[in-house]
């Protein structure tokens, strides 16, 4: 056989298989067109391997080089098919699909929608309620300066509180800021949120009536009732004629607001540099007292220190932990548990 000849019919083949393969719909069509053109003893492709005996022997190379490349897209041709079918099941789709394989009657999976962290809710609640007694709130650097942490704080030099065993202090090279009379000092990851107030009332004018929540930072061993990262909410109002009595009333509406029921406020003399006199805060509801934070009158050193005049403004000021209130609004008795990411707990709030 010439070797145009042995050609053509190889490209006619290739045309039928293809053909052939593309139109078939089914598993049983696809098969019988596998037997008619890749049958191991009657196929159409085995019958035109034995037209590659005749071929003059000159043309032998180029002849089964031919016929390896229409074999080889014959059988690209097949597998196609069987893909296509497949598939075709898969999707619910095709003659041999005996039907789909979910109901798409059927309503969707819900998306698993994350919320806010209690602490976040927590704060949140606490913003909107000491909104409603008139405080807005205020926000500041987490990483303080010496003055505003300390000095306008009236916490000296000597002061215990600034030891740095007591205080996360960086030691970065060339860490530094520019102090009041100071000059160069380090940087320190603020100890507490009153360095907000200090910041709000040396570019605001009495009366001043503020909130600060934030994130503070101490060295404490973790445990049930403390953390070294943790929250707080300080308030402060400065005006004229503000006494003790203030304080415990808008203590006591905060407290009622918050847990609601009957909410009890009871004072304890304590000392804090930058309150005079100063209190520990302690409130009782369901029949229990806890310790919430400290409060106090605003020590006429810290009024000074802003520019204002203790003669003529007085003021009083706040701090509760908010991992605490949180703590005691919904029964948790281990603030270690609401930064141990574990979605069992936190999906309950």
């Amino acid at each position: 056989m010439a070797l145009p000849d042995f050609l053509a019919t190889l490209e006619k083949l290739l045309t039928a298989a293809e053909d052939a393969f593309a139109a078939a719909g089914d598993a049983p069509t696809v098969e019988a067109a596998r037997i008619e053109f890749l049958g191991a003893k009657s196929g159409r492709l085995k019958e035109a391997q034995k037209g590659l005996g005749t071929v003059d022997k000159a043309d032998k190379p180029a002849a089964g080089k031919r016929f390896n490349e229409v074999k080889e897209a014959i059988d690209i041709a097949f597998q196609a098919a069987q893909d296509r079918l497949e598939q075709s099941k898969q999707t619910g789709g095709g003659a041999q699909a005996t039907g789909p394989l979910f109901d798409t009657t059927l309503p969707g999976r819900p998306l698993r929608l994350g919320h806010l962290h209690p602490i976040t809710q927590t704060i949140e609640h606490l913003k909107e309620i000491m909104g409603r007694l008139g405080f807005s709130a205020a926000g500041g650097p987490e990483i303080e300066d010496e003055w505003h942490n300390f000095q306008a704080l009236n916490i000296p030099p000597a002061h215990p509180a600034r030891d740095p065993l007591e205080n996360f202090y960086l030691s970065t090279a060339g860490v530094t800021a520019k102090q009041p009379g100071t000059g160069a000092a380090p940087l320190l990851l603020r100890s507490q949120t009153s360095t907000v107030q200090i910041r709000v009332m040396e570019k605001t004018p009495p009366p001043v009536r503020i909130i600060s929540l934030g994130r503070v930072y101490r060295p404490d061993t973790a445990d049930a009732t403390h953390y070294p990262m943790f929250h707080q909410i300080e308030g402060l109002l400065i005006d004229r004629h503000v006494t003790m009595a203030d304080l415990k009333s808008v203590l006591r509406l905060f407290a009622r607001s918050y847990f609601g029921g009957d909410v009890h406020i009871r004072f304890r003399p304590s000392f804090f540099p930058f309150t005079e006199p100063s209190v520990e805060v302690d409130m009782s509801w369901n029949d229990s007292w806890i310790e919430m934070g400290g409060a106090g009158m605003v020590d006429p050193h810290v009024l000074q220190a802003v520019g204002y005049d203790p003669e003529e403004v007085s003021g009083f000021a706040f701090g509760l932990g908010v991992e605490r209130v949180c703590a005691r609004r919904h029964n948790v008795t281990d603030i270690r548990e609401f930064y141990k990411n574990d979605v069992r707990f936190l999906e309950q709030f």
